[in-house]
């Protein structure tokens, strides 16, 4: 990567611009785990897709990282990276701790529902950070491998080839981690193609979004926090 790249992302000052980012990342992230339970089928006319409903907002989170990246440089998209793995932490020890006080009874939701809702989270957050961490930064490296070598063109390769990468490793260790002597191997063969197909289309689908944010944010008045 060449110094004015370098130096254009890196000395870029922190501002709402980022906070913003950050915040749509770990809250996309953390809504991923909490919703992870539920299995659903996304039909897109050519094919029917089945998938954990997290599987819905997770892309959002590559294409922040991929905009912090872009514009704030690798070390501080790898800090947000870090921060969205304590936020996810976070939630963990709050789901389990409403876990161990018994529902009053006439409360909305019951100590059953509760349990039947979050019981497993402590798994499938486990099997998320899992994939999540090795994800994200390889998802961040990459994206900088890519533009470095392009010498900072070709928006849509480093957005889309550091993404898809990503995405196929984080749906093998999720399904893995999460389904692992559950669920034959030909099951989950089927949901590790279906979550990665999902998440490439929708990849390539935000790479308009991916270039009108890098234009847009770009040229928005920095104000330091």
């Amino acid at each position: 990567m060449s110094a004015a790249i370098i130096d254009e992302a890196e000395s870029r000052p922190v501002d709402t611009i980022f906070l913003v980012l950050a915040a749509v990342f770990l809250s996309s992230l953390v809504v991923c785990n909490l919703i992870a339970n539920k299995f659903l089928t996304v039909d897109l006319g050519f094919k029917v897709f089945t998938l954990s409903a997290g599987a819905l907002p997770y892309p959002i989170t590559f294409l922040a990282t991929d905009l912090l990246s872009e514009l704030y440089g690798r070390r501080r998209a790898n800090r947000v990276v870090m921060a969205g793995f304590v936020a996810s932490l976070f939630a963990l020890l709050a789901l389990w701790l409403g876990g161990e006080f018994q529902a009053i009874e006439g409360s909305p939701v019951s100590q059953e529902t509760y349990q039947s809702a979050f019981g497993n989270t402590w798994r499938v957050i486990s099997a998320s950070m899992t994939a999540y961490l090795v994800a994200q930064f390889l998802d961040v490296r990459l994206f900088h491998f890519w533009r470095d070598l392009t010498k900072g063109k070709h928006l849509w390769l480093r957005n889309n080839a550091s993404t898809v990468v990503s995405q196929l490793l984080d749906s093998v260790l999720v399904v893995l981690v999460l389904f692992w002597g559950a669920k034959p191997g030909d099951e989950m063969l089927s949901i590790i193609l279906d979550l990665w197909l999902f998440k490439a289309l929708v990849a390539f689908a935000d790479t308009p979004l991916f270039y009108f944010f890098t234009w847009l944010l770009k040229r928005v008045p920095m104000r330091p926090l």
